[in-house]
């Protein structure tokens, strides 16, 4: 991937990228919170050499530096710990006053630093200042020379122990500062895997490869959609994206096929969820409002909602005149000018078989002589055959997909399932597209 393809998923993503850094920052606060204090005495030493007789200022400080090693591990041993533990006021152990000492040696230089750590700072103050009285002291007595001649080398103090002011850990910037950065990475990365396991559906383009149709409108979300008496989520306001997306769909609906005039139309889609209704209730309001004689008939018998979304009864309607119990007339609404609503009525027993029936096709052919346009609100097709079933019986299908929530297998078996009976699909409609995501035909 490409700098380009990892701001893309950051983009993409950033709610995660989010989560992960309040996350590592609330870790990072955590751990801060839980670590006890610990402060510093510091204090530096000079490995200072004998020079023999004879011998250069080269070789002596070859000399010095060659015992910095030897002197660390002396800091760290228990000799010396011993030794500092011998003071009753510390009332520590060696070994936990070797766990306090840290020592720092640079081989460009012959200087020491040693730091000891302690929860209470006159405590390290004092193992700091009993160090500095029996290391050098120490280091003499193993230098010293059997003829009892002079040191080979002598330890002398720089820095005398100096205690900090503010505890060294925790450190509680640095902390934050290393969980928003360790946040920043594992939230990329969570954003990469997501992005790759992610199958769902983003741009037009690649809904027009995959369906093998085109995309005739993308419908962008509209959360300041009208909700009153009588209308529903699908009513914007006249001069609104999703709205004008509408209009858009509306044309190209009107011009899918001069030659095969669309007059019974599905709206469908491969699960449930993706604005099949309230894309087909703002379709239907936007025919009439062009002075045609429409009716929009909810053919989702298992689970109805136009009856709700318009705001009309919804227990007589389709199922009611197929089985004879009432005639059309009797089960038709008119909703405004130019617009009438044939709702589901009952839930039957036998959807498929019944939207299948030799008297579906032919309640068709008589709403085709009465409507300029008749618009079905069909099942989703992968979950039931109802969806299929109806889109065969109609002139054309759209087939509405959920922007960045249907699979690219989804869309694959929405298609399959038109092609198996058939139907003609007359092009795609891209949902709930986000107002910032790039809306446009393909």
């Amino acid at each position: 991937m490409e700098l380009r393809d990892y701001l893309r998923v950051a983009r993409r993503q950033w709610w995660v990228v989010a989560l992960t850094v309040v996350a590592a920052m609330g870790i990072a606060t955590l751990y801060t919170a839980h670590t006890t204090p610990l402060y510093a005495s510091a204090a530096q030493y000079f490995v200072a050499t004998a020079n023999a007789e004879g011998s250069s200022a080269l070789e002596g400080s070859m000399f010095a530096t060659n015992r910095l090693k030897t002197y660390e591990a002396v800091l760290k041993g228990e000799r010396l710990a011993k030794l500092i533990a011998a003071n009753d006021d510390l009332s520590l152990t060696p070994a936990q006053i070797q766990d306090r000492i840290s020592v720092v040696t640079d081989s460009a230089t012959v200087l020491i630093d040693v730091t000891v750590e302690d929860a209470v700072p006159e405590r390290a103050q004092a193992v700091a200042e009993e160090l500095a009285v029996q290391f050098p002291a120490l280091v003499k007595q193993l230098e010293l020379p059997d003829n009892g001649k002079t040191a080979a080398a002598t330890i002398e103090t720089m820095v005398p122990p100096k205690l900090s002011e503010n505890p060294v850990v925790p450190r509680p910037m640095h902390n934050l500062a290393l969980g928003v950065a360790m946040g920043l990475l594992i939230g990329t990365a969570l954003g990469v895997v997501r992005e790759i396991a992610d199958s769902s559906v983003r741009e037009p383009g690649q809904l027009r490869e995959l369906a093998g149709a085109p995309v005739l409108a993308c419908i962008p979300v509209d959360r300041k959609a009208a909700r009153r008496r009588g209308g529903g989520p699908f009513l914007s306001d006249r001069d609104s994206r999703r709205a004008e997306a509408l209009r858009q769909l509306r044309t190209s609906v009107q011009y899918a096929n001069r030659d095969r005039p669309v007059k019974t139309l599905a709206v469908t889609s491969a699960m449930p969820g993706e604005g099949r209704s309230s894309t087909a209730c703002g379709l239907a309001i936007l025919f009439a409002e062009a002075g045609q004689q429409v009716l929009i008939v909810d053919a989702e018998l298992r689970r109805p909602r136009l009856a709700a979304f318009l705001g009309r009864e919804g227990s007589a309607g389709l199922t009611t005149v197929l089985v004879g119990a009432a005639s059309l007339d009797q089960v038709l609404q008119p909703w405004g000018t130019g617009l009438w609503l044939l709702s589901s009525g009952h839930p039957p027993p036998n959807p498929s078989e019944l939207l299948g029936s030799q008297r579906m096709g032919d309640l068709l052919d008589e709403l085709r002589a009465r409507f300029d346009l008749v618009i079905l609100d069909s099942p989703p097709l992968l979950p039931v055959a109802d969806g299929a079933v109806v889109a065969a019986r109609t002139d054309g299908a759209l087939l509405l997909v959920r922007s960045r929530k249907t699979t690219s297998a989804q869309v694959t078996g929405a298609v399959r399932a038109l092609k198996q009976v058939d139907a003609r699909l007359l092009g795609c409609v891209f949902t709930m597209v986000k107002s910032r995501q790039a809306c446009y035909a393909a």
